[in-house]
């Protein structure tokens, strides 16, 4: 199959990612544009972890108001360059973040931030819940692993779906956007601030 330039154009617009790493994955996917994506977000991911040890100081905080000011948000998203750090491709990641938050309120930026007493009281919980039902204890294991898993998804913040597009997490989001900046990528801190709640920091 012919790869076109409007099939690179839109795939490049899909994913912020080089001209030349989109012709090569539409020609390994033979034009199939949601294996070309998929391919992309592969390399994404090891791009991701081959820079992960990077320093990243420069950045943005980004703020965002929602609900006509009934909702706000602050976020830092570190990158290595200021020359980075004021490209549109990392300013538009960094407002996606800030609308994720305000649209999802999440406790915690990763998996490792979730305190272990935390999990403990999710565990007895989904536990407790399990043996209300009559479950069986052999398949109860199973059964609480699957709640901690709906628990991180939803309060964790690399691990939600994104708002935009629930095919992917924003931590794989994340990866694309330090495969299209060539720069490690960290969120920092977040504080949400919803009218007349406490706000969360993290």
């Amino acid at each position: 199959m012919t790869i076109t330039t409007e099939m690179i154009k839109q795939l490049r617009e899909a994913t912020g990612v080089g001209i030349l790493d989109c012709r090569t994955a539409l020609e390994e996917s033979k034009g199939d544009f949601d294996k070309a994506m998929e391919l992309l977000r592969e390399k994404g991911l090891a791009a991701a972890s081959k820079r992960a040890g990077r320093e990243a100081r420069e950045g943005i905080v980004e703020l965002y108001s929602h609900a006509d000011g009934r909702v706000g948000v602050m976020v830092e998203v570190n990158c290595e360059t200021d020359f980075v750090g004021r490209s549109e491709t990392f300013r538009k990641f960094a407002h996606e973040i800030a609308l994720q938050i305000a649209a999802t309120s999440p406790s915690y930026i990763r998996e490792d931030d979730i305190p272990a007493d935390v999990l403990e009281r999710e565990e007895k919980i989904a536990t407790t819940k399990a043996r209300d039902e009559g479950k069986p204890e052999n398949v109860i294991p199973r059964i609480v692993e699957g709640s901690l898993k709906k628990f991180k998804e939803e309060f964790v913040l690399l691990r939600q779906p994104y708002i935009r597009d629930e095919n992917i997490t924003i931590e794989q989001l994340l990866s694309q956007t330090i495969a299209a900046t060539g720069e490690n990528i960290v969120i920092r801190r977040f504080a949400r601030f919803a009218l007349g709640e406490s706000a969360t920091v993290e």
